[in-house]
């Protein structure tokens, strides 16, 4: 689709909120393996995927910390379905909806489209809001 990115409107779980694909690895799965299988199951499709990024968050009264390999693709093969967990909406890079996304979204995703490899953190309250954040990458480091 050129210069958009196709994100999901979240069905469950985050309800309402425009989401990026993903879920867990499930045991014997690469981290691959698992985005490969999820993007299969969430969006009916396959597509040949190069890890971009590593996300380590945070949320307040959860006692673990959440590791996230980031996948891209710039194309794809099968038609894009709407499941019982997303809704499917494709977007100009331009207007990415980052006001209805994850509030480090806006920070993490331009270097994914930008190709640029990173790795970072954030740190969210109980209600989901953005505490703090940090991003490495090969053109420098931002934070908050």
């Amino acid at each position: 689709m050129g210069n958009c990115l196709l994100v999901y409107l979240s069905l469950t779980g985050f309800y309402g909120v425009e989401v990026t694909m993903g879920g867990k690895v499930e045991v014997g799965e690469s981290s691959n393996q698992a985005a490969r299988r999820e993007l299969e199951e969430e969006a009916g499709i396959t597509a040949p995927l190069d890890q971009v990024g590593t996300l380590l968050f945070t949320k307040e009264g959860v006692e673990w910390m959440f590791h996230i390999n980031i996948y891209r693709a710039e194309e794809y093969e099968g038609e894009i379905v709407e499941t019982e967990e997303m809704c499917p909406e494709w977007f100009p890079v331009s207007r990415i909806p980052y006001d209805r996304m994850w509030g480090s979204d806006k920070y993490w995703l331009p270097l994914v489209l930008s190709k640029k490899p990173f790795i970072g953190r954030t740190d969210f309250d109980a209600d989901n809001h953005l505490q703090k954040w940090w991003f490495g990458h090969d053109g420098g480091a931002v934070s908050a």
